[in-house]
C-alpha cells in the first residue's frame, strides 16, 4: 500500500515529470480554455498564453524548467507549431488579390512597414533603453500584422472590396521584409556585419531560393500527381516540406520560421483552398501544433516581473500604444495618397492593426535561440500588445465593415448585375470510389465552401433480381467514398437507390435533391453503334434537365496550366448560363489558374460579370470567335490546359448544327486533354409543358440536315474551285 502511494506521489508531484500526463493536461486545456474563455470575449489566441502562464513554472508550477528547455518535449511541440504558423501565413494569402491591386498594395505593404519601423526605432532606443539590435528588431515587430478581423469582413461580405484586398496584399510585403531583417539580425548576432557576412549571406539565400522557388514546385506537382488519391500521403509531403524548407534556412543562416514561410509561399498555387489537403493542414495545425507554441509562449512569461515596479509596465504601454498609432498612421497616409473614404480607412486600420502569432514569432526567436536580444521584459509586454490590438482590430473592422456596407447599398455599389446562387447542390453519380477519386475532388473545388451540405454521391443500380444484393454490396463502395471526402469540413450525402436504367435514376434523384448540377464520369471510347443510336449522354440529357458535367480526368489537377472555356454564340442567353460559369470561376481561383476563354463578344460581357457577382475573382484572356469551330482553329495547344466546353442540347437557343459534331472534333484534335462537357439546363415555363405532343424536332432535323447537306456542298466546290486556281 505504501508503495502505492508513493508511486502516486511520485507521478503526480510538481512539476510533473511524466510525458503522458504531461501531454493530458496540455490536450485538456486546449480544449477546455477556449471553451471557457470565450463567455469572457477573450480571443482564444490569449486564452491559450494565460492557460500556459497558469500551468507554467511561473505561477502553479505544474510543469518545470526542464520542459521548456531544448530537450524538452514541450520545446519540441512549440517549434513545430512556431514553423506551422509561418507556414500557414504564406500557404493562406491570396496571391490573385495582391496582382490585381498591386501598386495599391505595394504602397500600403511599404507604408506599413517603413512607417513603424522608422518612428518605433528612436522610441525603442531613446526611450525604453533597448541597444541597437533589439531596437530594431522591436521596431519590425510593429511593423508586423495578422488579419485576425478578417473573418468579421468576410461575415459581410466584403472580401473583395479593395481597402480589404489592399491590406492582404500589403500583408505579403511587410512579413517577406520583416522576415528579412530578422534573418539579417540574426545573421548579425553570430558574427560582424562585413562584406564576407553579406556574401556569405546573399550567396546562401540565392541557393535556398533556386531549390525553393525552382526544385521543389517540380517535386511537389510529380508528387501530387503520382498519389492524387492518397491524401494522408499528401499531408505527409507538405509536413515534409515544411520541415526540409525550415532546414535549409538554418543551413542558410537565416532563421527556420523563414524557410517555413517560404515554404507556405512555394506551395500556395498548389494546393486549392478547398480541398481536402488544405482542410487537414488547417484542422491539424490549428487543433495541435499551433496550440503548443501558444501555451509555451505562456508558460514563458513571468507576469511577477509587473509586481516588481513600473518599468515593465511602461513597456507593456509603449510597445502596445506606439503598436496601434503606427497602424493608424499607415492607414491615413494610404486614404491620403488613395483619396479613399475616412470608412475606407477605418477598415484599413482594422485589418493591419491585429498583432498576433507571427509578431509573437519574431519576439521569441529574439528572445530563445541564445540570441539573448530580448529580455522578458518585451516578452510580457508583446503579450500584452497582442491582446489589446486583436481587440481593438475586432471593435473597429466590425464598426467599419457596418458603415462600409450601408455606404454601398446606400450608392447603389453593392448592387451587382448578376444575382448570387444560393442553396448550390452537386450531385456525383458514381457507383464506387475506384477511378472517381478525381470527381469527387473536381466537385469539392467548384462547391461554395458556406453552402451546408453541397454534394451529395449517388449510386444507381438496376432493378432486377439482384437489386437488393447489389444496394448491400454498395454499402462498402460508400463507406470508402464517405473516408475519402472525410477531410472535408463539409458534409457528404451518400444514397443508393435503384432504377430501370441508369438515366432514369439520375434524373429522378436529382429532382429529389432539387440538385442544380449533375456531375459524372464520362466514356471517352464510343463505338460506331453507340455514335449511330446514341450514347449515355443522348439518354441522360433526355430525361434529365439539370445542367449536366461529363468529366473525363486522367491527370491530377495540380498539373493543370490554364482552364480553356469554349462556349458557343447566343450560350449567354440560357437561363442556366450563371450555374455552370460561376463554377467555373470557383475552379479557377482555387487552383490559381488563368482562364481562356474563346466565345462572341456578347458571351464574354455576361461572362465577365458572373464573377463579381458571387465575390469571386479570376484572370480572364478573351479570343473572339464567330462560330463555334473556330474555337478549335483559334486554341494554341497545351497539353496541361483543361478544356471546359459549353455545349447545347437541341431545342436551346444557343443550339447549332457545328455542336453535334464538335465534341468528335475536340477529341480528335486533343485526345490527351482532361476534358468536361457541360450541357447547361433546359427549363421549360409551365404555361408551355401541356404542348410536349406538338413538337418541332421534326422539321427541327429536317433543317438541320439541309444545312448540313449545305455546308458539304460548299466545302466540296470550295475545294474543287481551289484546285482549279492551282493549275492555272
Amino acid at each position: 500500500m505504501d508503495h502505492f502511494v508513493k508511486h502516486l506521489i511520485s507521478e503526480f508531484g510538481l512539476p510533473l515529470t511524466n510525458p503522458v500526463l504531461v501531454f493530458s493536461l496540455l490536450l485538456f486545456i486546449i480544449l477546455l480554455s477556449p471553451i471557457v474563455l470565450r463567455r469572457l470575449r477573450i480571443p482564444g489566441i490569449i486564452g491559450l498564453i494565460i492557460s500556459g502562464l497558469i500551468i507554467g513554472p511561473h505561477a502553479l508550477g505544474l510543469i518545470g524548467y526542464n520542459a521548456l528547455q531544448s530537450e524538452g518535449s514541450i520545446k519540441l511541440f512549440s517549434t513545430i507549431g512556431l514553423l506551422y504558423i509561418m507556414f500557414m501565413a504564406g500557404l493562406e494569402l491570396d496571391l490573385n488579390q495582391f496582382k490585381k491591386y498591386l501598386n495599391k498594395s505595394l504602397t500600403f505593404g511599404l507604408l506599413t512597414f517603413i512607417l513603424p519601423l522608422i518612428l518605433g526605432y528612436p522610441i525603442c532606443y531613446y526611450a525604453l533603453n533597448l541597444d541597437a539590435t533589439a531596437s530594431l528588431l522591436v521596431a519590425s515587430m510593429f511593423s508586423t500584422h495578422t488579419l485576425v478581423a478578417y473573418p468579421i469582413i468576410s461575415k459581410y461580405g466584403l472580401s473583395k472590396h479593395s481597402s480589404v484586398a489592399i491590406t492582404v496584399g500589403g500583408t505579403i510585403l511587410t512579413d517577406t521584409a520583416v522576415l528579412i531583417i530578422l534573418a539579417i539580425i540574426s545573421s548579425s548576432t553570430q558574427g560582424n556585419l562585413d562584406g564576407a557576412f553579406w556574401i556569405r549571406l546573399i550567396t546562401s539565400l540565392t541557393i535556398f531560393s533556386i531549390i525553393m522557388f525552382y526544385g521543389i514546385p517540380k517535386v511537389a506537382r510529380w508528387f501530387f500527381s503520382k498519389l492524387d488519391s492518397e491524401k494522408s500521403s499528401q499531408y505527409i509531403f507538405v509536413l515534409s516540406v515544411v520541415f526540409f524548407a525550415a532546414f535549409l534556412a538554418e543551413v542558410a543562416g537565416v532563421e527556420h520560421i523563414i524557410g517555413a514561410f517560404v515554404a507556405g509561399l512555394v506551395l500556395n498555387r498548389l494546393i486549392p483552398h478547398n480541398s481536402i489537403l488544405m482542410n487537414r493542414i488547417d484542422f491539424i495545425g490549428n487543433s495541435l501544433f499551433i496550440p503548443f507554441f501558444l501555451i509555451y509562449v505562456g508558460m514563458v512569461v513571468d507576469y511577477r516581473a509587473f509586481l516588481q515596479g513600473t518599468w515593465p509596465l511602461v513597456i507593456a504601454g509603449v510597445l502596445t500604444t506606439f503598436a496601434i498609432f503606427s497602424k493608424w498612421l499607415a492607414a491615413f497616409v494610404t486614404q491620403l495618397i488613395f483619396k479613399m473614404s475616412s470608412t475606407e480607412r477605418q477598415v484599413i486600420f482594422g485589418l493591419s492593426t491585429s498583432h498576433a502569432a507571427a509578431t509573437l514569432a519574431i519576439i521569441m526567436v529574439g528572445y530563445n535561440e541564445g540570441n539573448g536580444i530580448l529580455d522578458i521584459n518585451i516578452v510580457n509586454g508583446t503579450v500584452l500588445l497582442i491582446l489589446f490590438t486583436c481587440m481593438t482590430a475586432s471593435f473597429v473592422t466590425e464598426s467599419a465593415g457596418k458603415k462600409l456596407l450601408i455606404e454601398l447599398n446606400e450608392s447603389g455599389e453593392g448592387e451587382l448585375n448578376e444575382t448570387k446562387l444560393r442553396n448550390q447542390h452537386i450531385m456525383v453519380s458514381m457507383n464506387e470510389l475506384k477511378g472517381n477519386e478525381s470527381l469527387i475532388d473536381f466537385s469539392l473545388i467548384i462547391s461554395d465552401p458556406k453552402v451546408i451540405n453541397p454534394i451529395s454521391v449517388v449510386s444507381v443500380y438496376p432493378n432486377n433480381e439482384k437489386a437488393e444484393m447489389m444496394i448491400r454490396k454498395s454499402r462498402k463502395s460508400l463507406e470508402d467514398i464517405v473516408k475519402h471526402f472525410s477531410g472535408h469540413e463539409s458534409k457528404l450525402n451518400t444514397i443508393a437507390t435503384i432504377d430501370y436504367n441508369l438515366s432514369s435514376g439520375i434524373a429522378r434523384v436529382s429532382k429529389e435533391l432539387v440538385a442544380d448540377i449533375v456531375v459524372m464520369n464520362d466514356n471517352r471510347n464510343f463505338n460506331f453503334i453507340q455514335r449511330m443510336v446514341g450514347d449515355e449522354r443522348d439518354h441522360l440529357m433526355d430525361v434529365c434537365d439539370k445542367t449536366i458535367f461529363f468529366c473525363q480526368f486522367d491527370k491530377s489537377m495540380v498539373s493543370y496550366s490554364r482552364v480553356v472555356v469554349m462556349a458557343p454564340p447566343l450560350c449567354e442567353l440560357e437561363n442556366s448560363f450563371a450555374i455552370w460559369v460561376e463554377r467555373i470561376f470557383r475552379l479557377a481561383k482555387e487552383l490559381n489558374l488563368k482562364i481562356e476563354l474563346f466565345s462572341t463578344i456578347a458571351t464574354k460581357e455576361r461572362f465577365d460579370k458572373i464573377g463579381p457577382a458571387n465575390k469571386i475573382e479570376a484572370i480572364i484572356k478573351f479570343n473572339e470567335i464567330e462560330n463555334f469551330e473556330d474555337a478549335l482553329l483559334k486554341y494554341d495547344k497545351n497539353k496541361n490546359d483543361l478544356i471546359i466546353t459549353c455545349l447545347a442540347r437541341k431545342g436551346a437557343v444557343s443550339h447549332s448544327v457545328d455542336i453535334d459534331t464538335f465534341t468528335s472534333k475536340l477529341e480528335k484534335a486533343c485526345p490527351t486533354h482532361d476534358v468536361v462537357f457541360v450541357y447547361p439546363a433546359l427549363e421549360i415555363d409551365p404555361l408551355y409543358a401541356n404542348y410536349d405532343d406538338i413538337s418541332a424536332t421534326p422539321i427541327a432535323a429536317g433543317v438541320e440536315t439541309i444545312q448540313k447537306i449545305g455546308r458539304e456542298v460548299g466545302s466540296i466546290l470550295v475545294g474543287k474551285t481551289t484546285k482549279k486556281r492551282r493549275r492555272k
